[in-house]
C-alpha cells in the first residue's frame, strides 16, 4: 500500500510556539510510520520554515521551551507543501489556529486536518466565539468587551455601539458592570497568555495594559467560583463527546506556567462532577463545535459553578497534543489511543 505524504507542521509565530513544538514532537512520534511518509516542517517564530532532518525519536525528549535543532531552510514553502497530500497544522495561536494557514492550505488544495477558516477564525476570537455561543444560547460569565487603538480605548455595548473612553473610564465602567474580581484576557490569544485576575480597580488597569500588549481586543469575565472542566469533540457533522476532564490548578486560576511548568497541577479524568452535568456538558460540547461549523476536532472548556450551573468558556480547534495534554488524555480515556486518534483525525480531513 502506498504511503500517505503527510506534513507535520508546528512551531509558528504565535505566544504559544514553544507548546507547538512539544504538541508537533508527540504527534510525530505516534503516527504510524508504515502509513505515512512524514514530512515534519518547523516554522520558526519569524515565520521562516524549515525541514526538521534529526531523528523523530529525539523530538520525544523535548520540553516546553526547549529550542529545536537539525533543522534545514526550505527556500519554497509552497512547493514542498505541494508535495504532500495531506497536512497536519499542530500550530497554537495566531498564524496556526485562527484560519491562516488553513487559508493557505485551501488555495494550494491541500487537505488537512481539523477546523477550516471560518471555524479556526471564530473560535481563535474570544469576543466574536461568545456572540456565536450566545446565538446557540449556551450559559456564559458575564462580559464586558474593549477595543484598544494605540492608548485609546473603547467600550463596546451588546449592540455593538463603540464609545470612546479613558482607561480610567474603562475601569470604573468595568467595576460597576461586572463583580471584582474578575478575568481580563487578550481576544486572541491562548495557553492563558496575556491573561490576569484582578481584584481592585488598580490591578484591573494594569490588566487590561498588559492584555493590550496581546491584541487590541480585550474581553473581561466575571469570576466564576467552581470547577474548570474540559470535554474533547471529534467528528464532522457526526460528532461524538469524550467524558469530562477536570483541571486541578496548583494556581489560583490556570496560567500558562501552572499548565507547564508547575507539577503541582494536575488533571482528573473524569471530572469529579455528577453524571447529569456531565451528560448536559457532552451535549453542550457538540452543540459549540456545530454552531462554529467545527470540523475535525476541538477542546471545549467549560466552568461548573458551585450551584450546579453549566458556563461555556472558550473553545479550542487545535488542542494542545503534548503528553500531558487533556485532549488525547480524554479519548485515551475512553479507549481511544493516541494512534488511533491520530488516524481518525486524518480520515476526517475536509475533502
Amino acid at each position: 500500500m502506498e504511503k500517505l505524504k503527510l506534513a507535520v507542521i508546528f512551531g509558528g509565530m504565535s505566544t504559544e510556539h514553544d507548546v507547538s513544538i512539544v504538541s508537533g514532537a508527540s504527534v510525530l512520534n505516534n503516527l504510524d510510520k508504515e502509513k505515512y511518509e512524514i514530512y515534519p516542517i518547523y516554522i520558526d517564530k519569524n515565520g521562516k520554515w524549515y525541514k526538521y532532518i534529526g531523528n523523530i525519536e529525539d523530538l520525544a525528549k523535548l520540553h516546553v521551551g526547549d529550542g529545536i535543532s537539525n533543522i534545514e531552510k526550505i527556500e519554497n514553502p509552497i512547493e514542498y507543501l505541494k508535495k504532500c497530500d495531506i497536512a497536519f497544522p499542530v500550530l497554537h495561536g495566531l498564524y496556526g489556529e485562527d484560519g491562516t494557514i488553513q487559508g493557505l492550505l485551501e488555495l494550494l488544495k491541500i487537505k488537512y486536518v481539523g477546523c477550516k477558516v471560518l471555524a479556526s477564525s471564530v473560535a481563535m476570537d474570544k469576543a466574536y466565539a461568545k456572540i456565536i455561543f450566545e446565538k446557540a444560547g449556551l450559559n456564559q460569565a458575564n462580559y464586558v468587551y474593549i477595543h484598544k487603538s494605540d492608548d485609546k480605548y473603547e467600550y463596546i455595548d451588546n449592540n455593538f455601539n463603540a464609545y470612546s473612553m479613558t482607561i480610567d473610564e474603562i475601569v470604573k465602567k468595568v467595576a460597576n458592570t461586572l463583580k471584582l474580581p474578575v478575568f481580563v484576557k487578550p481576544s486572541n490569544s491562548g495557553s492563558s497568555v496575556g491573561i490576569t485576575k484582578a481584584t481592585t480597580e488598580k490591578e484591573l488597569k494594569e490588566a487590561i495594559c498588559y492584555a493590550g500588549k496581546y491584541d487590541n481586543k480585550i474581553v473581561i469575565e466575571e469570576q466564576i467560583v467552581g470547577q474548570e472542566v474540559e470535554c474533547a469533540v471529534l467528528g464532522n457533522r457526526e460528532v461524538i463527546a469524550s467524558r469530562v476532564g477536570e483541571i486541578k490548578s496548583a494556581e489560583s486560576y490556570y496560567t500558562f506556567d501552572a499548565k507547564y511548568n508547575n507539577a503541582e497541577s494536575r488533571t482528573l479524568i473524569p471530572a469529579e462532577i455528577p453524571s447529569e452535568i456531565e451528560e448536559k456538558i457532552r451535549i453542550q460540547a457538540i452543540k459549540a463545535f456545530k454552531a462554529i461549523d467545527g470540523n475535525g476536532l476541538s477542546r471545549v472548556d467549560f466552568f461548573v459553578g458551585n450551584n450546579g450551573e453549566i458556563y461555556i468558556n472558550e473553545i479550542n480547534t487545535m488542542p494542545g497534543f503534548t503528553q500531558i495534554s487533556m485532549y488525547p488524555k480524554l479519548f485515551e480515556a475512553a479507549g481511544v489511543s493516541y494512534k488511533e486518534l491520530l488516524d481518525k483525525l486524518i480520515e476526517l480531513a475536509p475533502k
